[in-house]
């Protein structure tokens, strides 16, 4: 065998040192039902669909985010067995899940109200900022909070 015909190792090309850049890009949230689960963000939280592809099988890719959002977005997940229905609506073992940050808490929390979204607790002011627990169409916890 010559020289020619036998496979070398691939070196890596030496390139300049980067600095660490990352960011979270999706959130995964198991839902029972993609289309209730995008009803519900749409018309009572006014989220966006970011995506909504059908990849067939009752598999879709459904991408959604927070009015003017910058940030991560959540993915939608259907469960599809046993062990993730069971999540739903308890991702996080009854703590706050999401935090939905907000430039004015007062006009969220009333819009919020108006269409029927639950408050677990009447809204507080901390050190951090104002706050108030909320749930989503599955008993999910989150926050709602405008930071100082």
């Amino acid at each position: 065998m010559s020289e020619f015909t036998q496979e070398k190792p691939v070196q890596p090309k030496a390139t300049q040192q980067k600095p660490v850049q990352q960011n979270i890009g999706n959130i995964a949230l198991v839902v029972a039902d993609y289309d209730e689960a995008i009803a519900f963000y749409t018309t009572k939280l006014q989220f966006s669909v970011v995506a909504d592809i059908d990849f067939g099988g009752a598999k879709r890719w459904v991408e959604i985010a927070p009015p003017n959002s910058n940030g991560s977005h959540l993915l939608l997940a259907k469960a599809s067995n046993t062990q993730q229905q069971a999540a739903i609506g308890n991702q996080s073992g009854g703590r706050v899940f999401l935090f939905l940050h907000t430039n004015d808490f007062w006009r969220d929390y009333h819009a919020m109200q108006a269409k029927g979204v639950k408050f677990n607790e009447k809204p507080r002011e901390e050190s951090y900022g104002t706050v108030a627990v909320f749930q989503d169409l599955y008993g999910n916890k989150w926050d709602l909070l405008q930071l100082n």
